[in-house]
């Protein structure tokens, strides 16, 4: 199958390796992705799909899957928009305010999908630059219509404002923050002409098609994603790969994640809890900080590039040298084939 990206930059996405992954996991007839992001492994699967089912905390992601579901050609249309600073920021604002409800509608109606805020979240991600994109942890806030600072007692979410980086005509871009008087502004990205999404060589009603195509039979979850780890996800369909990419140790990933706390060590634990069962090949994405994996799961380091997490001399360099991932007892051995081993 040919591989397919999602149509948005994400921090943290294991496309680099996911061939070294697919490589260990081989065809499984059940696979189960609980912290999906951008899906780049599972989009990177050479072999045709089976049962798949993914999930992810974050309502407004699993909106932007959910929409591409049913609706492919209306979150492009959404998505392929001039970039606009100001609107970046309006829509920033909406899409923030708009998170909690579009996450209830997505629990509790499995045909709901809001396909313009799905376009607009893409577009905004491929127009943002660096990390904060939808956090809602922001001082900026919508009062009475006016883009204003939050006031201290505020509990509304909000936006940020940076001031981004150019270089090299545009072509480099780093994440700076002016601190003049606490203030920090956000411009939209202003790299490969400012096109979002819609890059010269793209058809992006061929891609959002493509991507449409492939996830059609795809379960996509919102929530905490332990939900889908039980056996009537895993084990009852067959032998299962499960990847566990989950957010790192908190204070060590130079971005912002939704998320983070103990959710490494909860994956962890969970999955040296089942790595001996022979119908499970996990593969658990971390950095390495000296723990060590019971004897028969492989070890395999690799070095992240690219990306605004990786530039410069900060955390992101240093951790690009970490990335570790852990694969299970009954992971297949590089000797036996992509297609080795299967029931």
């Amino acid at each position: 199958m040919s591989k397919l990206k999602a149509p948005f930059p994400y921090a943290g996405g294991k496309s680099t390796v996911a061939a070294q992954v697919w490589e260990r996991l081989g065809n499984t007839p059940n696979y189960v992705e609980p912290f999906f992001g951008s899906g780049a492994v599972l989009l990177s699967r050479p072999h045709s799909p089976k049962d798949e089912t993914v999930n992810d905390a974050d309502g407004l992601l699993c909106n932007v899957w959910r929409s591409i579901q049913y609706t492919p050609m209306e979150v492009a249309q959404h998505a392929t928009y001039p970039v606009n600073e100001c609107d970046l920021h309006a829509r920033h604002l909406w899409l923030c305010g708009q998170r909690e409800s579009i996450t209830s509608r997505l629990m509790a109606d499995p045909d709901f999908y809001d396909a313009k805020a799905a376009g607009w979240w893409i577009w905004g991600a491929c127009s943002w630059i660096g990390s904060g994109w939808c956090s809602g942890t922001g001082k900026w806030i919508n009062k009475n219509g006016v883009f204003s600072e939050r006031d201290k007692e505020s509990v509304e979410v909000g936006g940020l404002r940076q001031l981004p980086h150019l270089r090299n005509n545009g072509g480099g871009i780093n994440s700076v923050h002016c601190q003049g008087e606490g203030v920090s502004y956000q411009l939209p990205h202003l790299g490969d002409s400012g096109r979002g999404p819609n890059r010269p060589t793209v058809n992006v009603e061929d891609w959002f098609n493509a991507l449409f195509s492939r996830l059609k039979r795809t379960r996509v979850a919102c929530g905490d994603w332990s939900r889908v780890m039980g056996e009537s996800v895993t084990i009852k369909h067959g032998l299962t790969a499960v990847f566990l990419d989950p957010p790192y140790q908190d204070g060590e990933h130079s971005f912002g994640y939704a998320g983070g706390g103990n959710v490494f060590e909860e994956a962890w634990s969970w999955a040296l809890d089942n790595g001996d069962n022979p119908l499970l090949r996990i593969a658990l994405c971390g950095y390495t900080d000296g723990r060590i994996a019971p004897e028969g799961w492989e070890v395999f380091k690799w070095k992240s590039q690219g990306g605004y997490s990786g530039q410069g001399d900060g955390q992101g360099r240093v951790n690009s040298k970490r990335e570790t991932i852990w694969f299970s007892p009954h992971c297949l051995k590089l000797s036996q084939g992509l297609f080795g081993g299967e029931s």
